[in-house]
């Protein structure tokens, strides 16, 4: 492939439709457009009405199209958009007739959107921002993905830069000039402030909870108890389908079953586990050790009890938080017994007491979320270069505390400046920006 060939896709759905939009973006879009539309190249932003030919002469169809000239456009290239009727037929035949030319070719997911990015027109966070408003399923998911688009994690990771950028200037002085009357006296102080502040930031955004990921990933929650305390039961009840295979035999559950739900306004993941007790058997062993796996993970668990044989055992677990809740299940079978303190006495058999339990979960997601106004982070690829960052930076403070050298302490800086970097795009690493772009879909 060239990065000068023209490329092409549908950017609307899946046919049939009322309207596809076919996308057009490179060297060739005049040529195209001359030899294709009854208008020839139409006026810039203009939508023009026009026939549309094949390469025979034959009519493809009749709709409208708008030529956005670059660098002006979406991609920094030309870029012509054909508005044509959304049939199956209408769209092979008009994909066909362009990719018959030399030069042009079916766009890669994300192409155009990477097009967009190495033209300067927006950072990789912006860029992220894209795929996320296309993703988006969920008011949060929408607003937290318009604030990235318009460049409100950039902003903050650019400041970053731009205050490590002048202490690292203050630190380059010391180095150059350590003996020198033009280096300003007792230069350390300053500079382990500013540095301080930055890392003092940086560690708060780092202490978010993990609130953006959630967001735009899911919550996870993690029904955990016995075997045949019904977990199964309320799984397929939470999940409004038979997602969970439920038998009288204990551990029929051998491994993790998640069903995704939108609650409180959030995507939320919710886990059936296999029944936590000690067992010989190797299979149930290992869906054992992957339901104490998904319970440690989980933002919030569910102990489920069997009203009717209540084990508490697995109460006392070491991954328990104050926020978890207690369900006592089968209550259609029998009473809670006394000393048993549970949240939720539900029957997952007849749905008693699960619509409360499921308010309860939507609460608590909401309350969540709503912890962090505005997260910094909304991506692992984020957190995980910002913390490497910040344990560069921590390396240079320590360096300069205990003067060891302004050199090492540099470096580190430097080095922090590049994880900063690489998070916007302004450091291009080939292997990012495939992984970031091959998220996308087709047409953008």
């Amino acid at each position: 492939m060239s990065e000068r060939d023209t490329i092409c896709a549908l950017a609307s759905g899946a046919p049939p439709a009322a309207i596809a939009i076919l996308r057009l973006s490179g060297p060739q879009v005049r040529h195209l457009a001359e030899r294709h539309l009854g208008s020839g190249l139409p006026a810039a932003r203009h939508a023009t009405l026009t026939d549309m030919t094949d390469n025979d002469g034959a009519l493809v169809d009749r709709g409208l199209v708008l030529f956005m000239p670059g660098p002006g456009s979406y991609t920094g290239e030309d870029t012509l958009e054909l508005y044509l009727h959304g049939g199956a037929a209408v769209i092979a035949h008009a994909l066909e007739t362009l990719t018959a030319h030399d030069g042009v070719r079916m766009a890669e997911p994300g192409e155009y959107t990477r097009r967009a990015f190495e033209a300067g027109k927006l950072d990789l966070t912006e860029a992220e921002g894209v795929a996320d408003i296309i993703e988006a399923e969920t008011a949060a998911q929408k607003a937290q993905a318009l604030r990235q688009l318009g460049g409100g994690l950039s902003e903050t990771y650019d400041q970053w830069r731009a205050e490590l950028t002048g202490v690292l200037a203050l630190v380059e002085v010391a180095i150059d000039f350590p003996d020198e009357g033009d280096a300003p006296q007792d230069t350390t102080a300053p500079i382990l402030a500013k540095l301080g502040r930055v890392i003092g930031e940086i560690e708060t955004a780092l202490g978010d909870g993990g609130i953006g990921e959630r967001i735009r990933d899911g919550f996870r929650v993690a029904i955990i108890g016995a075997p045949n305390a019904g977990k199964s039961t309320l799984l397929n009840r939470l999940a409004r389908r038979e997602a969970a295979i439920v038998t009288a035999k204990a551990g029929t559950t051998r491994d993790v079953i998640e069903v995704r739900r939108v609650l409180g306004g959030h995507v939320v993941w919710i886990a059936d586990t296999a029944g936590l007790r000690v067992t010989d058997d190797e299979i149930e062993a290992e869906g054992v050790r992957r339901a104490e796996v998904a319970a440690r993970e989980a933002d919030l668990r569910l102990f489920v009890l069997d009203a009717s044989d209540p084990d508490i055992s697995h109460l006392s677990t070491d991954y328990r938080l104050d926020t978890d809740l207690v369900v006592a299940n089968k209550s259609d079978l029998v009473a809670v017994p006394e000393g048993i303190k549970a949240d939720h006495v539900i029957s997952a058999r007849d749905g008693a007491g699960v619509e409360p339990l499921e308010q309860a979960i939507a609460r608590f997601v909401d309350q969540y979320a709503a912890s962090v106004e505005a997260p910094l982070i909304t991506r692992q690829r984020h957190r995980a270069r910002l913390s490497q960052g910040l344990s560069s930076l921590e390396a240079a403070r320590d360096a300069l505390e205990q003067d060891v050298g302004a050199e090492m302490a540099a470096e580190d800086i430097r080095m922090a400046l590049r994880q900063l970097g690489s998070i916007i795009g302004v450091v291009g690493v080939e292997d990012v920006l495939g992984a970031v772009f091959s998220e996308f879909c087709i047409g953008k």
